[in-house]
């Protein structure tokens, strides 16, 4: 079916905290004050502190965002997703290259609190590195993301994570009943540093993404709650 006019929000901006340490993550939540309540823990970071981090943000009254591109069979990943759900995360990472089984039983250990995001392709990887990695010829980043995509809808995943360049083709084929996270979100005239695909704040609201990973375009600024305010600005505009 062919969702052709999504209703389009703004996206709701999400905090890496892609630092090595709670305290690096206290520091950097305190800089942003109220300018942000929405925040990614990675792998760096839980792999360093574990759940308290997590305890620590919804302490805090904030959001999270569970970052851990889960792969495995799927009576593992299932475990994970309820772990998950245990410290009260909205959302949680698994890759879509996992299979429809994997990507259930993550909905289903996830349950009503956890929406389920299914990683397509990596904002880091070119076409050629898509290649490499798979091992053969794809006709287009678009098209795998849209192959993973619907292998997500049809296990029924709350949304993906993909480029922003992907989310049109996602929501003409899905509409609002797959969400789109969005990272490689960067404030025009900054570095894009590691990403291949990227995209500013305005062109990801102009796309319709559902929600926006804001990394070092805010958190490396002199600034970073002036920067945050900007990325605001952006999306609402």
């Amino acid at each position: 079916m062919n969702h052709s006019s999504p209703v389009v929000r703004r996206p709701s901006p999400i905090v890496a905290l892609d630092v090595p340490s709670m305290t690096d993550a206290q520091r950097l939540v305190a800089q942003l004050g109220d300018t942000a309540d929405f925040y990614k823990v990675g792998l760096q970071l839980y792999a360093a502190e574990g759940p308290q981090v997590v305890e620590w943000l919804r302490g805090a009254g904030k959001r999270v965002f569970l970052d851990l591109k889960l792969h495995d069979i799927p009576n593992t990943v299932r475990g994970a997703a309820q772990a998950a759900a245990a410290l009260d995360v909205q959302l949680l990472t698994v890759h879509a290259v996992g299979g429809e089984p994997m990507l259930r039983a993550a909905v289903e250990g996830g349950g009503d609190g956890v929406g389920i995001l299914a990683v397509t392709v990596l904002t880091s990887m070119s076409q050629a590195d898509l290649e490499s990695a798979r091992g053969h010829v794809v006709a287009s980043v678009t098209d795998e993301v849209l192959r993973l995509a619907a292998a997500a809808a049809r296990a029924g995943a709350h949304g993906i994570v993909c480029a922003g360049a992907e989310v049109t083709p996602v929501r003409a084929a899905h509409g609002d009943a797959l969400r789109t996270l969005v990272p490689g979100i960067r404030l025009s005239g900054t570095p894009s540093h590691d990403q291949a695909r990227v995209m500013t704040p305005r062109e990801a609201a102009a796309a319709g993404a559902t929600y926006v990973v804001i990394g070092r375009t805010v958190t490396a600024a002199a600034d970073p709650a002036a920067s945050m305010r900007l990325v605001v600005a952006e999306l609402g505009a």
